[in-house]
């Protein structure tokens, strides 16, 4: 099974969907095993997470995802961050990564920037949408911020405003990754969902019950938005590795 993260499934197709890492480090002279490294292990899973969404063949490859938790702290706002990372990474000519969580927005503190103006003040004012991104480090990776203007969100989220936003960043970037609030919480995420081309759910493992899976999945299916996968995060391991060498 995956160390960190866990495609569960690609609804769409109707198949499960897991990631495996490479199985075990050398064994030490002792016997035992080195320690994991996790942050190793998390790269290449969230590698493997972007080759599966973004990089595999195809016509109905996806260029504008949206990114949700079932909950608060299912670690949505982390993953999509590092997703947009691993994609620059990977190739990619050019990422957007849009903070569309009006509720709770927090990209900007990840990347240590500004939020005067972003996606708020985009829908409000007009020129390109390229006067309210902003370059992170020198790469070809792009962030939104949510701005700083206080907007009611369910009227910035159902404006025409918004997703005509949303078809120029498509016209403007390869790739754009939408970080969303709760799904179970908010109707935001299927509203943002409709203007993408699919939405990933983030599951936290040990905390997120099956029944809250189950009624997010169907609130998509009731707004025809087309669930690309799910997420297991935070998951631990709680027996030795040796043994999984054997699952």
């Amino acid at each position: 099974m995956s160390r960190n993260l866990e495609l569960l499934r690609q609804a769409d197709k109707q198949q499960d969907l897991v990631f495996r890492t490479p199985i075990g480090a050398p064994v030490s002279s002792s016997g035992r095993l080195p320690r994991l490294d996790l942050e190793s292990v998390t790269k290449e899973e969230l590698a493997k997470l972007v080759q599966r969404l973004f990089l595999m063949p195809g016509p109905d490859r996806p260029r504008v995802v949206a990114f949700s938790g079932l909950e608060h702290g299912n670690g949505c706002s982390w993953i999509c961050a590092h997703a947009s990372e691993s994609l620059i990474a990977q190739g990619a000519e050019s990422v957007c990564l849009v903070d569309a969580n009006l509720r709770a927005p927090s990209l900007h503190r990840y990347f240590g920037v500004d939020n005067i103006v972003g996606l708020a003040e985009s829908v409000l004012q007009t020129g390109s949408v390229r006067n309210f991104v902003q370059r992170l480090s020198g790469t070809n990776l792009w962030l939104l911020t949510c701005g700083f203007h206080t907007l009611d969100p369910h009227s910035l989220l159902t404006s025409d405003r918004l997703r005509s936003r949303i078809v120029e960043l498509r016209s403007e970037f390869d790739y754009v990754l939408v970080d969303v609030p709760p799904i179970i919480q908010y109707a935001d995420a299927t509203l943002l969902g409709q203007l993408a081309d699919g939405i990933v759910l983030i599951l936290e493992a040990n905390s997120t019950r099956r029944e809250t899976m189950r009624k997010a999945k169907e609130s998509l299916e009731a707004a025809s938005l087309r669930l690309l996968g799910a997420v297991l995060n935070k998951r631990t391991f709680p027996i030795p590795e040796f043994l999984y060498r054997k699952l």
